[in-house]
């Protein structure tokens, strides 16, 4: 069954909706828990056991905070006792044990945040490792659609920044949070155990903390997303200008490009500026009411001290200065974390921000791939009969399983077959129209026509890289959408216009094509395609390291290595897209010669402005805007007196 052309999913960190269908961060001024969950989950389930080890010492080394009050109020109630009775002996009987245990518990507590500063180190580093790994594995099974259509420095920021933004979030802001929110807890129930009205009082100056807080953190919060998207719009331009450097100098666009830079860059300055301007000012006002807090519950504490006013707690203790200076201490500890869990929302908010941009990645949908029928090595026994071999013996067929559980093999010849294909990138927008394409085995098909007129689009649908609207496509009788995707591609060797070289050596990159090809084979490839005799003058010959796509190579070069990176992988269908276009026509002959070798044999799709190069075609096909106008060999096409023939004769250019 075809399918048509695949719907791109949401750009992460783009305009579409955030990942796993839970709509747009919302407006910035809350967190995303659903995002939260996610990722406490994922933690959970790559650390099953170091995570709840952490929480234990978080909570531990929370509490060593909390209870020295409860201490305080002892022996402070020891002293006031020992003033009225004089006895000092009692009294330090009674002080000594609580001031040492009280060490205890901070000696305890050191330990505890020693284990959990190192358990979070190894946890957060590890769980960014898998991450990134599983966004790269991810990244390989996307279709060729999501590269086309997202900028790759934008995809690059999520590696980078995005990864970093949750770095934060794991090491630093959910170990605060939850360090915070337990001590909160504990001083909230110390406090109702001293006094209910004290308590009460501290929680109306809490009321206006979070009053502020929700104001000027949902504003520092809506910043900091608008930040990140802004950050990898940023890092998407700068790629783009390193990519094009020198199409820039030579147009003399360095003063434009400046001027766009400076747009995206106000634009990132802007947000960044209003999130940490926000961010910075709630930390001063947060703790400026914590002061006030403070004189507040002195004062309240002082005046029922004076009245003799009866306290109401849990303890059941009547107003005592024992009460009111451990109440102070207490007021000062809870404002603080009060103070500290707001500083932390515009991290979490951000780091959520950046945790979404990565799932969004994550979350993208992989290349389908409903095929069955497989490739393997086979044999042919001198009856006709097929079998499947582990052997390379330069032989491939097709095995085909069928619902009764029975096998079937069909030789692979390079017979392929397009027919009444129609396609369009987008739903809305046609590119190829009723195109039928008949290469048998061994023949030579050349497409030319103008820029846009979908010679490339075709072999990317031989390729699979997109899927047809309508009609057929079948290789060696076979349905394509029927064959396993990496299996037909393993049969199809491809040279693209674009080469695309990798840091390595050039005996790597050459063995690209085919992972277990000898030194040998490689060489023997290289001098098919006539590169051999440039590479042995490197200063390194085949082990010279290339960078930076071959940047140390000509672009001829280059061309040469991937048609031999082509040649090693043995292909039985080849794709020459433009394959010759950035070779002079002297070394056009020699590598012309290596690529006829090359081709004997095989299938071969030839794409080509040169008409030169497609002269010896068996059959070349004329497109225009989508169509096949003119289909036949060379010398069909002239006695035609066509498109074709006025391209050969020169009478109108291919654009």
């Amino acid at each position: 069954m075809n399918k048509g052309p695949m719907k791109g999913g949401p750009t992460p960190g783009g305009k579409g909706p955030m990942p796993g269908g839970k709509g747009p961060m919302p407006g910035g001024r809350k967190i995303d828990f659903g995002m939260l969950k996610r990722v406490l989950k994922m933690l959970f389930e790559f650390y099953p056991v170091l995570v709840p080890v952490a929480i234990v010492c978080i909570l531990i080394s929370a509490a060593a905070s909390a209870l020295p009050p409860i201490f305080m109020q002892k022996v402070i109630a020891a002293i006031e006792t020992w003033q009225k009775s004089g006895d000092w002996v009692g009294a330090s009987k009674e002080i000594v044990p609580k001031v040492l245990t009280l060490g205890g518990m901070y000696c305890f507590s050191i330990v505890a945040v020693v284990l959990h500063t190192q358990l979070m180190a190894i946890i957060t580093q590890g769980f960014l490792s898998k991450m990134r790994c599983r966004m790269f594995d991810g990244m390989q099974n996307l279709p060729i659609k999501y590269f086309d259509t997202n900028k790759h420095g934008d995809i690059m920021s999520h590696y980078t920044n995005d990864i970093d933004t949750l770095r934060q979030l794991i090491s630093q802001s959910i170990p605060s949070v939850l360090q915070s929110c337990a001590i909160i807890a504990c001083v909230m129930g110390i406090m109702l155990y001293f006094s209910v009205w004290m308590t009460l009082v501290l929680l109306l100056g809490v009321v206006a903390m979070i009053l502020v807080s929700g104001r000027i953190g949902g504003g520092s919060a809506k910043y900091f997303i608008r930040q990140q998207k802004a950050m990898g719009r940023t890092e998407g331009y700068v790629q783009e200008m390193m990519n094009g450097q020198k199409v820039v100098k030579v147009f003399c666009h360095e003063e434009q490009s400046k001027a766009d830079f400076d747009k995206i860059n106000d634009a990132l300055y802007e947000d960044s500026f209003r999130a940490h301007a926000y961010a910075n000012m709630l930390g001063p006002i947060i703790a400026n009411i914590g002061n006030v807090l403070y004189a507040l519950v002195a004062l309240v504490g002082g005046v029922f001290l004076l009245t003799g006013a009866k306290n109401l707690s849990i303890s059941g203790m009547a107003f005592s200065i024992s009460i009111v200076i451990p109440f102070l201490n207490m007021t000062k500890q809870f404002t603080g974390n009060v103070n500290g869990l707001s500083q932390q929302i515009n991290s979490i908010v951000m780091g959520l921000a950046g945790a979404g941009r990565i799932l969004g990645l994550m979350d993208e949908q992989p290349e389908t791939d409903d095929g069955y029928v497989t490739l393997v090595n086979a044999k042919v026994a001198e009856d006709g009969t097929i079998t499947e071999t582990t052997e390379r013996t330069g032989t491939w067929a097709w095995k085909h399983p069928h619902s009764d559980g029975t096998l079937t093999y069909t030789l692979l010849s390079g017979d392929v077959r397009l027919n009444q294909v129609d396609f369009g990138y987008v739903e809305d927008k046609q590119v190829l129209y009723d195109v039928s394409v008949y290469a048998e085995p061994g023949q030579k098909v050349a497409f030319v026509g103008a820029t846009g007129a979908g010679k490339t689009t075709i072999t990317n649908l031989i390729n699979r890289f997109y899927d047809i609207a309508d009609g057929k496509i079948r290789y060696d009788g076979i349905n394509i959408n029927k064959i396993k995707k990496d299996d037909l591609r393993r049969s199809l060797g491809i040279v693209l216009q674009e080469t695309n070289l990798f840091t390595g050596t050039v005996m790597e990159n050459i063995r690209y094509g085919r992972l277990d090809a000898t030194n040998e084979e490689c060489i023997e490839a290289a001098k098919l395609a006539g590169a051999d005799d440039f590479i042995t003058r490197l200063p390194g010959g085949y082990d010279t390291e290339l960078t930076g796509n071959g940047a140390n190579l000509s672009q001829g070069q280059r061309q040469l290595i991937a048609i031999a990176r082509a040649a090693v992988a043995d292909p039985p269908v080849m794709i020459l897209d433009e394959a010759t276009s950035s070779i002079d026509t002297r070394t056009e002959a020699i590598v012309q010669r290596g690529m006829d070798k090359l081709m004997e044999g095989r299938t071969v799709f030839v794409i080509a402005h040169r008409l030169s190069t497609v002269m010896n075609s068996d059959v070349i096909m004329v497109l225009d805007k989508g169509r096949i106008i003119e289909r036949g060999s060379h010398e069909e096409l002239i006695a035609m007196k066509g498109t074709y023939y006025q391209l050969y004769t020169g009478a109108f250019e291919l654009e």
